[in-house]
């Protein structure tokens, strides 16, 4: 059994064992030379790395999380410039419902592709190769939706369509790459604050990105005298969404690959099913939960200018709605932090299942009085943010959170990328099932029905979702390569690898040597002591 304690660390096993496993691999670690153990002691002292060590997981993680804003830049734009489409080019036959919810739904399916397929290949890649790729491709599908265009106005919507789901995949490249290495970072950077830390750089700049996109667009509107060229501003709009990944991509460049993701990668033929088998209930929990928040947050965001409209006097006011929508905006935001705070207090099931019960009571309330409330536009604003801020909080802030520590590094990137994948697919129903609702069955119903999500949420939590606060990600490493190794498993992790290298090195005469001795006469652990 080998104790993970340093480069200088090595292997021993009694000759007995050693014969045994020739024989047969047991699932008990003393009889297999390849089970391997968590060092606590050493792994504490990680946060003790020199400053040009932790300034490069501090640029890691800031510089992974930023460009996210682009997430929530793409869906709060596209909110008020459905509005812009609708007034510019008529909404009978040029931007009916119908177009609506196509170009809408164009960035949701193309962040589907993006989640799971650079999911995959942020576990077999460099989470930093990865990372600038999603850069790269939001910034080109950012500029062709600026240049959208067509022999016809159908024509143009065409185009701008499938160059919304070419952003689409930028965005979705995004999660699984930035998530995962600022979490991984962050978990070399400090033992007590990884949540909070992984929330403020990953999931608020998402929240902010819809308030952002609002100041963003009063800010054009302006320049653009109103309503006087409404092409100039959602061409402009769309034109700078190219900048805000672009800050970063020299950080992101310089960005360094993390010692978890070395010793816990997997380079060949990673066991899926194994993988699964294992960490099934998980990803069940993660799944659903994100399925439920997406399904009522995408919609309430892309529409909410929509929502807004409808409570205020005049509907065509795009300078009023954007107002009231910056208001939204910024009032959810403040959720961010409240989940950031009690993630490494309380917990991440329980943040999350406070988050669902936003939710149900927000939903109840609003829906259940809609008549009443939406006669008083503050009064709604005020509730519907609540809402949208226990839902930061909670399902926002946490399930980044959870779905990039439920499992091994060898596995992160796919797991994470389905989670995520999920969540879309819930997006995408949502989107499709907002318009349908409100038209069949009232405004208040899009309300209740997020009141219910919230309430399915609070039991998937309850059920699947693991109690978790701080631990280091390795131990779960180790905990998945010793399972391996028990199912008869002959791959390599970088573990494996180092172990390898450690072996073939020759030994100083001056080493002194240190044995631990485990109870009830299991095999001795010996570790080399640097002299």
């Amino acid at each position: 059994m080998s104790n993970l304690s340093g480069k200088n660390n090595i292997v021993t096993k009694e000759k007995e064992e050693e014969q045994e496993e020739e024989s047969h691999i047991d699932a008990s670690p003393t009889t297999n030379s390849r089970y391997i153990t968590y060092d606590a002691e050493a792994r504490a002292n990680r946060v003790n790395a020199t400053k040009e060590n932790k300034f490069k997981n501090m640029i890691t993680i800031i510089a992974s999380g930023f460009a996210l804003i682009s997430d929530g830049y793409v869906n709060g734009s596209m909110s008020m410039l459905n509005k812009v489409f609708a007034m510019e080019y008529g909404t009978k036959v040029n931007y009916s419902s119908q177009v609506s919810t196509r170009v809408s739904n164009a960035s949701l399916v193309g962040i589907i592709f993006g989640q799971f397929f650079m999911g995959i290949a942020a576990d077999y890649y460099s989470r930093r190769s990865c990372i600038l790729v999603a850069t790269l491709i939001l910034v080109i599908g950012s500029a062709l939706c600026a240049a959208s265009h067509g022999t016809t106005v159908p024509g143009m919507f065409w185009m701008l369509t499938v160059m919304r789901g070419l952003v689409g995949i930028g965005v979705g490249s995004e999660y699984p790459t930035s998530t995962l290495s600022a979490n991984e970072s962050a978990n070399e950077y400090t033992t007590k604050r990884r949540g909070g830390i992984l929330v403020l750089v990953t999931n608020f700049p998402l929240a902010f990105g819809g308030p952002f996109s609002s100041i963003i667009f009063l800010i054009v509107f302006k320049i653009c005298k109103g309503t006087k060229h409404l092409e100039a501003l959602w061409r402009t709009i769309f034109a700078l969404g190219c900048f805000w990944p672009l800050t970063v991509f020299y950080f992101r460049w310089k960005t360094a690959t993390t010692e978890i993701y070395e010793k816990g990668r997997i380079k060949r033929k990673i066991p899926y099913f194994l993988a699964l088998k294992f960490y099934w209930k998980r990803l069940l929990g993660t799944c659903g939960t994100w399925f439920m928040y997406d399904f009522v947050t995408f919609p309430n965001g892309i529409f909410s200018s929509t929502i807004i409209g409808s409570v205020i006097k005049d509907k065509n006011d795009l300078e009023k709605i954007a107002e009231w929508n910056l208001l939204l905006g910024v009032l959810s935001c403040l959720g961010v932090p409240i989940g950031a705070y009690l993630s490494d207090r309380i917990g991440r099931k329980y943040t999350l299942m406070i988050g669902f019960s936003g939710y149900i009571i927000f939903g109840l309330i609003i829906g259940c009085a809609y008549e009443q409330i939406s006669k008083i536009t503050p009064l709604f604003i005020i509730f519907y943010a609540l809402m949208n801020m226990l839902g930061n909080a909670g399902p926002g802030d946490m399930l980044g959170v959870i779905s990039s520590e439920s499992s091994a590094t060898a596995v992160r990137g796919v797991f994470y990328g389905i989670s995520a994948v999920t969540g879309k697919i819930g997006s995408v129903v949502g989107v499709e099932c907002f318009q349908p609702i409100r038209n069949h069955l009232g405004a208040r119903w899009t309300f209740i029905i997020a009141a219910i999500c919230g309430l399915l949420g609070v039991l998937i939590t309850f059920f699947l979702v693991p109690h978790s606060l701080e631990s280091d990600l390795m131990k779960q490493d180790v905990e998945f390569h010793n399972y391996l190794v028990a199912q008869g498993w002959t791959g390599k992790m970088g573990f494996d690898e180092d172990m390898e290298t450690s072996e073939d090195e020759p030994l100083e005469c001056n080493v002194e040597w240190e044995a631990d001795t485990k109870k009830n006469g299991e095999v001795v652990t010996v570790r080399q002591i640097d002299p």
